[in-house]
C-alpha cells in the first residue's frame, strides 16, 4: 500500500472515533490488530472487537471527543499521529491532552496502534465521578 493510502486509513478511522461510529473504525482494524496505551499498565487489547470494548469503557461515558490534528506524517507502513484530543463527559466537564500515536498498517489495516501521552496531565483532569466508573474495569473486560 502507499504512504498516502496508509494515512488514509488512519484518517479515517480516527474521524471514526470522534463520531463514535465503532463498526466504522472496526472495518479500519486489522485483524490481529493490538492496541496500547503506552504510559499505562494494562495489557492493550488484541483485536478489533477487543479495542473497542477497551474505548468503550471511557468513551461510553462522553458526550463527545474531538481531535485536533497538528501532523500526519507516514513512511511506507509507519503513520505518525501528532494531535490534541478533548473530551466532554456526559456530565459536561471537559478534558482536554496532545497525543502521538504510531500506527502500523499490514494489508491496508491498521496493525498496531501505540498511544503515547502524559496520563498525569490528562487524567488529572478527569471528574471523580469518571475515575471511580474506570476503577471499575479490569483488564478482562477487554483482554478477551
Amino acid at each position: 500500500m502507499s504512504t498516502e493510502s496508509n494515512k488514509a486509513i488512519v484518517k479515517k478511522m480516527w474521524q471514526a472515533l470522534s463520531e463514535m461510529d465503532w463498526d466504522t473504525m472496526k472495518s479500519c482494524m486489522h485483524p490481529e490488530i493490538f492496541y496500547e496505551d503506552v504510559p499505562t499498565d494494562d495489557v492493550g487489547a488484541k483485536g478489533p472487537d477487543n479495542c473497542v470494548k477497551r474505548l468503550q469503557i471511557a468513551f461510553n461515558h462522553l458526550s463527545r471527543q474531538e481531535q485536533t490534528t497538528h501532523h500526519l506524517a507516514g513512511d511506507g507502513d509507519m503513520v505518525f499521529l501528532d494531535h490534541t484530543e478533548k473530551w466532554t463527559f456526559t456530565s459536561g466537564e471537559t478534558a482536554q491532552h496532545r497525543f502521538c500515536t504510531m500506527h502500523e498498517i499490514k494489508d491496508g489495516l491498521v496493525y498496531r496502534w501505540s498511544d503515547f501521552w502524559d496520563m498525569n496531565k490528562f487524567v488529572g483532569q478527569f471528574p471523580q465521578w469518571f475515575l471511580e466508573e474506570m476503577m471499575k474495569a479490569s483488564e478482562a473486560d477487554f483482554a478477551g
